[in-house]
């Protein structure tokens, strides 16, 4: 696994030992950052369920002005605090070794632009993270959340919810969810 593009282009990032993350493989990053290229610069990023941090660490390297880390495994959270070191990436990154239901309510800015959530796969967390974000001050009609889940993953109940779908991309295994809030007339 490897930056794509950007200011650490090219440069190797770690995974943490054992099976509790998946790596999001180079050919679906590049391709996710092809789309969302222009929310990246300057932008307040979070990456949920950070894993490597490998997603977070691309928006930096792509310019997003400053990145949050959230997991709640030491192994994770060792393994992003080494590739922002070897990245150098660390004065505008926030690593919080939390869950993403504590860590959520702490972000303290007054927007945030993207969201990028990789929850492990049929774990059920979506319905609860997204009923979390659709409170929170900081999340508006402007944030983007991409949420990467399982092929089969329902997401219907997002309009009841309050979020409009803007974009679904297909992969093998999985997909990616583009939503936003939905604008309140």
């Amino acid at each position: 696994m490897r930056v794509i593009a950007g200011t650490a282009r090219s440069l190797p990032l770690k995974t943490p030992e054992g099976l509790d993350t998946r790596p999001t493989s180079d050919r679906i990053k590049e391709t996710l950052f092809n789309m969302l290229q222009p929310y990246v610069p300057g932008s307040v990023f979070v990456d949920l369920f950070s894993g490597s941090g490998g997603i977070g660490i691309e928006a930096l390297s792509r310019g997003a002005g400053k990145a949050y880390f959230i997991d709640n495994s030491q192994k994770a959270i060792s393994c992003i605090q080494q590739n922002l070191s070897f990245t150098k990436m660390e004065d505008r990154a926030i690593v919080l070794k939390q869950d993403a239901f504590s860590a959520l309510p702490g972000i303290r800015e007054e927007n945030v632009d993207v969201i990028f959530m990789d929850p492990p796969y049929r774990g059920g967390y979506e319905k609860n993270i997204f009923a979390l974000l659709r409170d929170m001050r900081c999340v508006t009609e402007d944030t983007l959340i991409v949420a990467e889940a399982a092929l089969d993953t329902d997401f219907s109940w997002l309009g009841e919810m309050g979020y409009t779908v803007e974009k679904e991309k297909k992969y093998k295994t999985n997909k990616h969810m583009f939503i936003r809030k939905a604008l309140i007339d």
